[in-house]
């Protein structure tokens, strides 16, 4: 199981949200990049790196900057995501050096342009699933589209994507724990390796998740658990 911690940006500083919600805002101390340092230092052997203004369509400059900045500044992969809207963005962000490109909203409302980037880029894009009661959220997680997520899933694995990640936006945030059984749904569905999200609160949800490993699911991403000091990244990479 691996352990993958996010850095969510909001104009440039290092944020997390509750259930999605953009006026449900904390920042946390620390400049982005030395954050990243902190949890590569740790053992991460991934980050994952939310453009929170972008998700939202509030163009802000400055979290492409920190991204790139963090790209550069270690060494493990960086996988991307938030307001991702097209081929060009892929295009900017694998010469920025993501290891990986989450898309969202685009696999979600624009099948064929999901079906090109495949094939331009491969297994560098993946596609991040949100939900909330089984159905998709889109644009930020602030409009539901008339899909539910297990055919959201099925349709991105007849694309060729290699991988999805589902949040269950109900628990993000949330501290309340993993939606294991609806995770490893989507995962049978679509056949593909799963990564996990929203709502890790304790190390048990980890011991869940790695026990539930045979349905697909092969990793997890950490976000306000970390921050919030309820468990080490280290304890965190013994346990998976």
């Amino acid at each position: 199981m691996l352990i993958i911690p996010a850095i969510d940006l909001r104009d440039g500083r290092c944020v997390r949200l509750t259930q999605g919600r953009r006026d449900e805002v904390k920042v946390y101390d620390g400049e982005p990049v030395e954050i990243a340092r902190r949890f590569e230092d740790a053992g991460a052997r991934m980050l994952h790196l939310v453009d929170l203004d972008g998700a939202f369509a509030d163009r802000n400059a400055r979290n492409r900057k920190v991204a790139r900045r963090i790209i550069r500044a270690v060494e493990i992969p960086v996988q991307f995501g938030g307001g991702v809207r097209s081929v060009s963005d892929v295009q900017q962000l694998i010469e920025y050096g993501a290891a990986q490109v989450v898309i969202g909203t685009l696999a979600a409302e624009s099948p064929a342009t999901l079906e090109t980037l495949v094939q331009l880029f491969g297994f560098r894009v993946c596609v991040g699933i949100d939900a909330r009661d089984g159905q998709v959220l889109t644009r930020g997680w602030e409009q539901q589209a008339a899909l539910s997520a297990i055919a959201l899933a099925q349709r991105v694995a007849d694309a060729g994507v290699d991988r999805i990640v589902y949040t269950d936006v109900a628990r993000d945030g949330m501290l309340g724990g993993v939606n294991v059984e609806q995770t490893c749904a989507i995962a049978r569905a679509s056949g593909l390796r799963v990564t996990a999200s929203g709502g890790v609160s304790t190390l048990a949800d980890i011991e869940r998740l790695r026990a539930a490993s045979a349905c697909g699911i092969d990793s997890v991403i950490v976000g306000k658990a970390l921050y919030e000091g309820r468990f080490t990244l280290q304890e965190a990479l013994l346990v998976a």
